[in-house]
């Protein structure tokens, strides 16, 4: 009871004009971001993060929030109507959204998919109301030791558990702790790693971070790559977005086991959207009577995935809000901004600004209610922001990331920072590293290396200090992260090297007498 009663208390902070207003600007920019083509929402929050400058902390990450929830469901938009998925969780929706598009039931696949988002998400609302004040009490609990092995746990998620090879996720992290370190030492007051330059005195400034790694660089990666939009099939009229009682019928369990594989998914670090409709299809595609139908159509391959990206993006608010750790990079760069605002995100987050967080997440259903509100109408307006070519957008949006590194501080010399990370950034992306764990071990780095020189001045540098139970199972999981992926590294390499054995028996089984290879035609009938 006590939950619903804050939580009221949240509803009365969410419903004020000016944080009602920023929430809605902020889903409607995240849908607007989610269906255009080439525009990512780490892209997005970080041009609009200079502007939170001049709000009070509730306003702003209530609109940074919208926009990374907003962009989901205009993301779906995509994926359906032009096998475009823009954002990685939506790549499965492609799969069955896009066939049922040419079936001429893109609409229902929309409509479906408005009902499974919401059904998600508001399970995800729920699981945080009641699991968040949980932790929290937790928590509290927590010495600098247990702080330090949890920020370690969510490091090594986030580079474990990142997309691409693990070794690359280790290396980038490795990185963003590295970039961490530049600045005065707040201890000692030594400049580490500033080669001289005054201006990196006070560590470099994750606008300029987030701005360089995922604004420039993602744009000059995309410059050439963003052909013209086939709009074919986005032809979508509102009583098309209705689904039948039996389409309903069909994808409610579905709905159901995907909003729960999304809940679950959300509460282990560094896994995210992507995972978990990812697991949340493959599980759909396994318990169904008629597999045979997934790919082709399905409206159950749609309501699955759709209903588990929806519950893992609200759930992952629930580690990210109650203890810090982020379990993605969007999570990361919306914790640098609570820190920006003068607030540390936490155990003490509740109990020190229970505005903020009641206030948060009564804006979450808010925000879902008034998505679907938009996102039922306004169809065709998004349909045809699909129309705009991706060479009018990314000028636009150099602009404003220029624009907005300037004003954090009025210094050029940020402006110019942002562009040589965005050049590295976009080096990094060719060669194959995703810069996101960089941002997680920029945000984490400083903390876990604040409570550990704490816990070690507190424990007279005995390293006994972190063998206490929390923490043992703490770092547990971390060597289980870790040797989880060298086991599964080891049986790629195993399944490898089983292959090239099999094809080169096989190609030894048919060879001739004389030693060459029998050249097998097949005959024409």
């Amino acid at each position: 009871m006590t939950a619903l009663s804050d939580l009221g208390q949240g509803f009365v902070v969410a419903l004020q004009p000016h944080n009602l207003l920023m929430c809605f600007c902020g889903i409607l920019l995240g849908n607007i971001v989610g269906v255009l083509p080439g525009m990512g929402v780490m892209a997005a929050i970080s041009i609009l993060l200079p502007l939170t400058f001049g709000m009070s902390p509730v306003a702003a990450i209530l609109m940074l929030a919208g926009i990374y929830y907003g962009a989901q469901y205009g993301g779906a938009i995509c994926s359906i109507l032009l096998n475009l998925p823009c954002h990685p969780p939506h790549a499965v929706t492609c799969l069955d959204g896009f066939p049922l598009t040419q079936q001429g039931k893109g609409g229902t696949a929309l409509g479906v998919t408005i009902i499974a988002s919401f059904v998600g998400a508001s399970f995800g609302i729920t699981e945080m109301v009641f699991l968040a004040p949980i932790l929290v009490r937790v928590a509290l609990n927590f010495g600098p030791a247990e702080i330090c092995s949890l920020m370690l746990l969510g490091l090594v998620a986030g580079s474990t558990l990142a997309k691409g090879s693990p070794l690359k996720g280790i290396a980038m992290t490795t990185l963003g702790l590295l970039l961490g370190m530049v600045g005065t030492d707040v201890n000692t007051g030594i400049a580490r790693f500033d080669f001289g330059l005054l201006q990196l005195d006070n560590g470099l400034e994750i606008v300029a971070i987030t701005l360089g790694l995922f604004g420039v660089a993602e744009f000059v990666k995309s410059i050439n790559r963003m052909g013209p939009v086939n709009t074919r099939y986005t032809n979508v009229r509102m009583r098309d977005m209705k689904p039948s009682r039996a389409e309903l019928r069909q994808a409610f369990f579905p709905m159901i086991r995907g909003t729960l594989v999304g809940s679950l998914c959300s509460l282990i670090p560094g896994t995210g959207p992507t995972i978990a409709s990812f697991v949340s299809y493959a599980l759909e595609k396994r318990v169904s009577r008629t597999p045979e139908r997934f790919g082709h159509g399905a409206i159950e391959g749609v309501a699955c995935p759709e209903a588990s990206t929806h519950s893992s993006v609200q759930g992952d608010f629930i580690p990210t809000m109650s203890l810090g750790i982020p379990g993605d990079s969007v999570m990361a760069l919306l914790l640098g901004a609570l820190i920006m605002a003068g607030v540390t995100p936490g155990p003490q987050l509740v109990t020190e600004h229970p505005d903020i967080f009641w206030g948060f997440i009564a804006s979450f259903w808010i925000g879902n209610i008034l998505l679907v509100v938009l996102n039922v109408p306004l169809i065709g307006v998004w349909v045809k922001l699909l129309s705009i070519p991706y060479r009018f957008l990314y000028p636009c949006a150099l602009f404003f990331i220029c624009v907005g590194v300037y004003s954090a501080n009025n210094d050029l010399f940020q402006v110019g920072e942002t562009l040589v990370i965005g050049l590295v950034g976009c080096l990094l992306l060719f060669l194959g590293f995703h810069p996101a764990p960089i941002l997680l071990g920029f945000v984490l780095g400083p903390r876990f290396e604040e409570n550990f020189r704490r816990a070690m001045l507190v424990s007279y540098s005995d390293p006994k200090i972190f063998l206490s139970p929390i923490c043992a199972v703490i770092l547990g999981l971390c060597v289980l992260m870790v040797g989880l992926q060298v086991f599964f590294w080891l049986r790629r390499l195993r399944k490898g090297r089983h292959f090239s054995k099999t094809s080169l028996f096989s190609g030894a089984d048919k060879a001739s007498p004389a030693g060459r290879p029998v050249v097998e035609v097949e005959q024409a009938g």
